[in-house]
């Protein structure tokens, strides 16, 4: 035994640190370790005094003042300016509006007033359908259920009761698929809207190119001066036929891609060849809170930067179709009470979608229920003034 344990004993020298050295880290197991002298070392500040009985803890003091630091405005130099597009005219100018609404003109980020002052106020319009059986939620209908039979009362009633600043009269019979309704049908349609209501209107198709190109051309001749918006022209339509007929009747138009900067850009060059820049909105579509919220926001950022930083062919008033938030199940359907009224969570969802989309700047909304246009244009205000925000009391709220 003694002669076993004679072999196991190993000095503190060279093998061991050579092992240290080799594998960093080594494991020893049932080893005595001797020392014929032991130093240890502290490091100042980790000695631990022992415990002092009785005594009361040490005051910390309190600061009396908060710590001074100096900041600078972080300003940067935007070489491009977003084209300013006019919405609507006045009789002077072709037209019978009461009054004319022009968006864009931006040189800097959406409301970075203390570098540049948005020079015109972001626009609210209220959606407004031909079609009677509409799919609407019930938290929208109930605003416009004695109305939907007569689409002129309907914009009427957004006027009037809503403070609707324009009218978006989107026409769904026209659809091959719905009722097929004519272009004449359209035309006489569109005349009463603009016969009811003195406000700048826009015209929304049905989403089928040739069909709706068909019935832009039918209401652009009658409407010729009025500068309406039309809604919209792709890439799948004819661009030069409807570029042509916004040219000769002296309209503005909406260029609708999907969520693509270079899509985009590529609908835009195309109409320049036909169409002055001045006629020209982009809309790079709208998803819902819950449903790309994110990143709708991001194309529509992306492009309004390359505008100011003087991309040529991303430089227009943005749009959007806020009235999708109503396409999230979320903000119609029956769910648990920590989900609170659907009477309530349906306008904070619309709401959301187009305060989100305002910051990325957006000129020109498309919404639908009147709370969310009215809190929307209450942010605007304040956003754009120096007053102290002013919100909705959504608790109390009457709908």
């Amino acid at each position: 035994m003694g002669e076993k344990k004679e072999k196991n004993v190993l000095p503190l020298g060279v093998n061991l640190l050579e092992s240290l050295a080799k594998f960093q880290q080594i494991e020893l197991e049932d080893v005595e370790i001797s020392f014929d002298e032991l130093e240890l070392r502290f490091t100042p500040g980790m000695v631990m005094g022992a415990p002092q009985v009785g005594l009361p803890p040490p005051v910390k003091a309190k600061p009396t003042s908060l710590l001074e630091a100096s900041f600078d405005v972080p300003l940067e130099d935007y070489a491009g300016r977003i084209v300013e597009v006019t919405l609507g005219a006045t009789k002077s100018k072709g037209g019978s509006r009461k009054y004319s609404l022009t968006i864009g003109g931006e040189m800097a980020p959406a409301f970075y007033n203390f570098q540049s002052k948005s020079p015109h106020r972001p626009v609210i319009a209220f959606d407004v359908f031909d079609w009677p059986k509409v799919p609407l939620a019930k938290a929208v209908k109930m605003h416009y259920r004695p109305v939907l039979e007569d689409t002129a009362e309907w914009a009427k009633l957004c006027v009037e009761k809503f403070g609707a600043e324009m009218i978006n009269l989107h026409f769904l019979t026209i659809d091959p698929l719905i009722e097929d309704a004519t272009p004449k049908a359209a035309v006489k349609t569109a005349e009463e809207v603009l016969q009811a209501v003195d406000v700048p209107i826009a015209i929304g198709g049905c989403g089928d190119p040739k069909k709706d190109l068909d019935v832009f051309t039918a209401i652009a001749e009658v409407t010729e001066g009025e500068r309406i918006l039309f809604n919209s022209v792709t890439l799948d339509m004819d661009i030069e036929a409807t570029a042509n007929l916004i040219e000769k009747y002296g309209h503005t138009v909406i260029a609708f891609t999907s969520m693509d900067v270079n899509r985009a850009r590529e609908l835009n060059r195309k109409l320049y060849d036909f169409l002055p820049k001045d006629r020209i909105v982009m809309d790079t579509t709208t998803a819902a809170l819950g449903y790309g919220l994110d990143y709708a926001f991001t194309v529509m950022e992306r492009s309004r930067l390359a505008g100011l930083k003087g991309d040529p062919e991303l430089n227009h008033p943005l749009s959007s179709g806020t009235t999708n938030a109503w396409a999230a199940r979320e903000a119609w359907m029956k769910m648990g009470p920590e989900w609170a009224p659907r009477e309530l969570r349906g306008p904070i969802w619309e709401t959301v979608t187009g305060l989100t989309l305002l910051l990325a700047g957006v000129d020109y909304f498309m919404m639908m229920h009147p709370a969310a246009a009215k809190e929307l244009d209450k942010m605007i205000d304040n956003l754009m003034s120096a007053k102290s925000a002013e919100t909705v009391d959504w608790v109390s709220l009457k709908l």
